[in-house]
């Protein structure tokens, strides 16, 4: 090995400190040529989303809304986050799960009995972490006679907390004609 160093090194006047300049240089060569060659370790895959999956959780709370709903019981089925946030129509927000399931309560008692809600997931876009999920989707109304009596589009924001995903804003819009006022 040291013939081959030797054969390496040039002649230089002062051997002693340019012999050790040399290898110190080689040293240092070589060291960075090893970590530049060195295969760096890839960052762990990002978890696959489901998005079919998720769209079925998110039909799947829809429907035990719906159900609850329609059944006239008033009980806590996880559906709204403490701090969510609804936009009825022609009224201003309701803020805070407690006042959501007031307003749902009074809506059900003096408008809809005798009437059953439903909802269609239409469409979900879902965070890249698969943290938020937004929900497109469509509602109806039926009378006791099944004739639709409201139907409409809504849009629902959930976001997922302690593993399970709650609603944290929606809102809706009908799409029936409303009579001439």
């Amino acid at each position: 090995m040291s013939l081959i160093i030797n054969s390496l090194i040039p002649k230089f006047k002062n051997k002693t400190i340019m012999r050790k300049q040399f290898i110190k240089g080689l040293v240092v060569s070589g060291a960075l040529l090893l970590l530049i060659s060195c295969k760096k370790e890839e960052a762990p895959a990002a978890a696959v989303v489901d998005t079919n999956k998720i769209k079925e959780e998110i039909q799947a709370k829809e429907n035990e809304f719906a159900e609850t709903y329609n059944s006239g019981v008033t009980k806590d089925i996880g559906y709204h986050a403490d701090d969510a946030i609804t936009y009825p129509q022609n009224s201003k927000p309701i803020i805070g799960k407690t006042a959501i399931v007031e307003f749902l309560k009074t809506h059900r008692d003096t408008i809809s009995k005798g009437r059953k809600l439903n909802f269609k997931t239409e469409d979900v876009f879902v965070s890249k972490d698969g943290e938020q999920v937004v929900e497109i989707g469509y509602y109806k109304v039926t009378d006791s006679t099944d004739a639709v009596v409201n139907s409409g589009n809504y849009m629902s924001l959930f976001v997922k907390r302690n593993g399970k995903y709650v609603c944290l804003r929606d809102m809706s819009t009908s799409d029936m004609d409303m009579p001439n006022e």
